[in-house]
């Protein structure tokens, strides 16, 4: 069975932090595309990312392609597309609110033609200007391999990184320039070398990561009505950051005093921090939406939170605290087949201990019961014990299920006077809901599928002997092995 993640639940409110304010002549786009009539054609702005968007106006296509995106309200200013059937769309950048555009459906850029719109002159000047030097480029790149076409390509490739950074500086004010600078990737300069002579890599990924919010205006909220956001703030938190609660606790906290200038981009900041990481891919980060909580949602830093969603994420941090990774592991009070309590003391020898908590009737738990089984019986599974806790169903349908498959040697426990909240103690809200122990019976996965728990015990060990010390009478022998070798 499988839950939404609540704050996931939220992003259809998201949209309502920035409200269109309310202008006298309103908005008039007026547009003509040769090869579409007879239609309906969509206005709608990027939403954080690229597969999210907000219509925010329709209008019906003539028989000559001709149409008009006309209302008495001005529109939210950023990346916007002009959608139309079959799944074609081209963007139109909306800064004015009165302007008017043509093209053709052959050649969306190579085709526009805009009137009373600087940005989109500009952006689309921008588009056809590389476009045609790109095509340039590629019909230079077909001809034999030569000097002389090998100089060209260089000449035509400089030629359009001339055009781009005067295009740059020369367009400052426009919102087109914000977002093609935010597309752009940090120009690492040639790195020093390393102690080996070779360029320093450890450099070049500091340096990377310490300028990859130099070109993105996170003040500015009309970013939030583009595709770059929400991939660029997975890119830092996923993919630059180490994924380990303090680093990612202190980029999180970074990125959000960056966003700190504009209230809607700061919420934006908090909300997908938060959401990204209740339950996390990688183990043991959830720790983050602890952090984001506690620091602000509960401190009232996330505007419009009512009563009711301040007590359900203050519940919710309260289930995970006790349950984060490097906490010690309360056995919950259930009894045996005999109704006596269980206890950790049977399972003080064990290496690792497997929390299994399902539920008998669980097709699931079913699956999942035998394929653990068949590890721990393994030699890869010595020293490795299961604890397992049926969380529903009755007692009788409890013993079936050990005794369907034949789990005698594991240590099972049911909740005899019904009493626990397995969701709320346990985070049990999915069967089955497996936790890893190491020897003293901390903490060190949770939530871990069945299918990963050998892979990650096995890592988790070979980890652990790379820790260890090398034992002194192994040192010896070493020493003594490589004296009769003379080495």
């Amino acid at each position: 069975m499988k839950r939404r993640n609540f704050f996931m639940l939220m992003l259809g409110l998201l949209p309502l932090l920035t409200l269109a304010q309310t202008n006298p002549e309103g908005h008039r786009i007026a547009g003509r595309i040769r090869g579409v009539k007879d239609t309906t054609v969509v206005l709608a702005h990027y939403q954080y990312d690229p597969t999210h968007y907000v219509p925010k106006d329709t209008a019906r296509v003539d028989a000559n392609g001709s149409f008009v995106f006309q209302g008495k309200k001005s529109l939210p200013e950023g990346l916007y597309l002009v959608v139309l059937p079959k799944g074609r769309y081209f963007d139109m950048m909306l800064a004015e609110q009165q302007f008017s555009f043509e093209t053709d459906t052959a050649d969306f850029i190579g085709s526009m033609k805009v009137t009373g719109s600087v940005e989109n002159a500009a952006f689309y000047g921008y588009q056809q200007k590389l476009k045609t030097a790109f095509e340039e480029m590629r019909q230079v790149d077909k001809q034999p391999k030569t000097d002389a076409s090998a100089q060209r390509l260089k000449e035509l490739q400089a030629q359009a990184r001339t055009y781009r950074t005067d295009f740059l500086a020369k367009n400052k004010s426009l919102l087109t320039t914000k977002v093609l600078l935010a597309s752009s990737e940090p120009d690492v300069p040639t790195p020093p070398k390393a102690a080996n002579g070779r360029p320093d890599s450890l450099w070049q990924f500091a340096y990377y990561k310490n300028h990859f919010w130099d070109n993105f205006d996170l003040s500015d909220e009309r970013m939030l009505r583009t595709p770059l956001l929400q991939p660029k703030i997975d890119r830092y938190i996923k993919e630059l950051t180490v994924q380990q609660v303090d680093s990612l606790s202190k980029e999180a906290d970074y990125l959000v005093g960056k966003a700190g200038a504009n209230k809607d981009m700061k919420t934006y900041m908090i909300w997908y921090l938060t959401s990204q990481y209740e339950r996390p891919k990688v183990l043991g980060t959830d720790g983050l939406f602890i952090h984001m909580i506690e620091k602000y949602w509960l401190t009232r830093q996330m505007p419009n939170i009512d009563s009711a969603t301040l007590k359900t994420v203050t519940e919710r941090v309260a289930v995970l605290k006790p349950l984060q990774v490097g906490k010690i592991f309360a056995m919950p009070a259930v009894g045996d087949t005999l109704a006596r309590p269980l206890s950790f003391n049977n399972l003080a020898a064990a290496d690792y201990t497997i929390m299994f908590f399902y539920a008998p009737h669980c097709g699931h738990c079913r699956e999942a019961a035998p394929k653990v089984k068949k590890f721990t019986d393994s030699p890869a599974g010595k020293g490795i014990k299961v604890v397992a806790i049926a969380i529903e169903d009755s007692k009788e349908d409890w013993k079936k299920f050990i005794r369907e498959f034949k789990l005698t040697d594991w240590m099972h426990g049911y909740d005899h006077k019904q009493q626990i909240d397995f969701r709320r103690q346990y985070d049990v809200v999915t069967t089955p809901t497996l936790y890893v122990l190491d020897r003293n019976k901390k903490i060190i996965a949770r939530a871990l599928p069945v299918e990963q728990v050998e892979d990650f015990l096995n890592f988790t060990r070979k980890q652990a002997a790379l820790a260890s010390p090398a034992k002194p009478g192994a040192v010896k022998t070493a020493t003594v092995k490589a004296k009769q070798t003379g080495r």
